[in-house]
Parts: C-alpha cells; sequence; structure tokens
C-alpha cells in the first residue's frame, strides 16, 4: 500500500535525522540547531507558498497549535539527544508507538485486529528490554534526560493524530507550510524573550543543519501524504515509523562507538518483527 511505502519512508528518514541532529550538535548549541533547522526548512517551502491559501481561521489555529507542540517537544528531545547515547534514545523513541496507538483508539475509533494487538505488544517488548537485562552495566542515561524523551514521544504522538485530522481538510502541502511558518516564528520568539545568543558565523558552517533541513521537509512530507490517504490508519503507521530505530542503533556503533550494540540489535529485532506483523492483513 503506498501509505505504508511512504510511513517506511518516513521511518527510516527519522532514523537518519536523529544522527544528524547529534553530530548537528557538536557544532551549535541546542537553540542554534532548533532555529536554522527550521528556518532552512521554512526556506525550502517558499517556492509553494502560492499553493498554501484557503486555510479558514480554525484549521490555521489547530495547525499554530500542532507546531507549539512540537515546539516543545522539539526542545525536549534535542536536550534528550545532546546527552543519551544515539541507540538508545532510538529505542525510547519507540514509546510513542504506546501513546499514538491509544489515541487512534480513543480518538479516532480505530480497532485493532488480533495480528495488529501482536505486533504491537512485540514493538512493546522490544522496548522493555532495553531497560530489564539482567546483570548489564547501565547506560550513561540521566533520568531528567529519560524523561525529556518521554515528553516528547507523548507530544509527538498527539501532533500525529492532529495530522490525520487535519489533513482530511486541509492539503499536505498547506499544512506543512503553516507548521512550518509557526514552528520557525516560535523559536524566533524564544530566541528574542530568552535572548539567546546566536553565533551567526559558526552556524551558517554547521552544514549538519542544512541536511538535517532537507531530511526534514522531504520526510514530513512523506508522512503528511500518507496522512491524506483515506485508509491509512494512525496505529499501523506509528508501527511503521519504528523502522527508523535500527538505523539509529547501526549507528551508534559504526559511528559513536557505542556499546551493547549487539543486545539493543535483538531488541530491534523484535521490534522489527512486531512491525511486520502488525501491517499484515
Amino acid at each position: 500500500m503506498t501509505w505504508i511505502l511512504l510511513t517506511l519512508v518516513y521511518g527510516i528518514l527519522k532514523g537518519v535525522r536523529e544522527i544528524v541532529k547529534k553530530k548537528s550538535l557538536e557544532k551549535s548549541t541546542v537553540m542554534e540547531v532548533l532555529f536554522f533547522y527550521t528556518l532552512f526548512g521554512f526556506l525550502l517551502l517558499l517556492p509553494e507558498a502560492g499553493h498554501v491559501g484557503g486555510v479558514l481561521p480554525g484549521q490555521m489555529f489547530w495547525i499554530a497549535f500542532k507546531s507549539f507542540l512540537i515546539f516543545v517537544a522539539w526542545i525536549c528531545s534535542f536536550k534528550a539527544i545532546e546527552k543519551i547515547p544515539i541507540s538508545v534514545y532510538g529505542i525510547l523513541d519507540l514509546s510513542r508507538v504506546l501513546f499514538a496507538t491509544l489515541l487512534g483508539i480513543i480518538v479516532l475509533k480505530e480497532v485493532l485486529g488480533p495480528l495488529q494487538i501482536a505486533g504491537l505488544v512485540l514493538v512493546a517488548t522490544g522496548l522493555l528490554m532495553l531497560k530489564i537485562k539482567k546483570g548489564r552495566k547501565p547506560e550513561n542515561t540521566a533520568t531528567k534526560y529519560v524523561i525529556l524523551a518521554f515528553i516528547s514521544c507523548v507530544l509527538n504522538a498527539v501532533s500525529g493524530l492532529m495530522d490525520k485530522i487535519l489533513t482530511k481538510e486541509i492539503t499536505s502541502a498547506q499544512l506543512q507550510f503553516w507548521y512550518m511558518l509557526y514552528l520557525m516564528l516560535f523559536y524566533a520568539l524564544y530566541l528574542v524573550i530568552t535572548r539567546t545568543k546566536i553565533r551567526w558565523k559558526k552556524v551558517l558552517k554547521n552544514y549538519w543543519i542544512w541536511i538535517l533541513s532537507i531530511l526534514f521537509i522531504i520526510a514530513d512530507r512523506c508522512l503528511f501524504v500518507a496522512n491524506s490517504i483515506p485508509e491509512s490508519r494512525v496505529s499501523v503507521m506509528t508501527l511503521v515509523k519504528q523502522s527508523g530505530c535500527i538505523v539509529t542503533i547501526i549507528a551508534g556503533r559504526l559511528i559513536f562507538k557505542e556499546k551493547n550494540i549487539g543486545y539493543k540489535l535483538l531488541c530491534a529485532a523484535v521490534i522489527i518483527a512486531g512491525i511486520v506483523i502488525g501491517v499484515m492483513k
């Protein structure tokens, strides 16, 4: 199905984005990356400005609200990524499966079949395995950063639900353009209010931010188009999105030289099995 393939592309690119985020934070601060990440992303969307009119005031309010949720979610996730091993963050991020599935059932009245339930159980099991293995030396993950990662997951789950609802009334191009505009404005306002210092020359030379912006625009367009397809389901899409975790785990070993990769790959294998089962008819 087209919407599953688009969601799979989003999931893989999302995993790549987590790596690029961590690399960008080696040269710039969290707020520098966030502001310029959204600014560059919005500039890439400017050619579509002539085709995004016609959004009603009520719809605009909810787009702005979605942007605010992501504004907060990204601050939490970037601060977590900066301190937590990327492979661990990739698995913690899978907790959004639970939140998004619950929202899909409660709000959209989606019904999970036996295979979807089995898939969800496997995904949740893979997530929990990271924390319950006995005799393993714990990762250097401060509790507050784990909490920030979970807050980000909850807010992202709510945002994903809003995507499905909003794309029933507006196009994916309209949603992406206005969402990025508001997001950029929220970060700009934050910088002004907090008087955060920006190292302009250093940021502009940080090519990881440019790469991050391009990946973000492509991935989100895939996701918004998938959401606009009537037969797409939030609960199944949420499972497919988790394919990105395998990317972060492999990168943790190859790029960041992290440990316990074998066990994390086992966790990922359980999760991937859950995804495969979850999308079966």
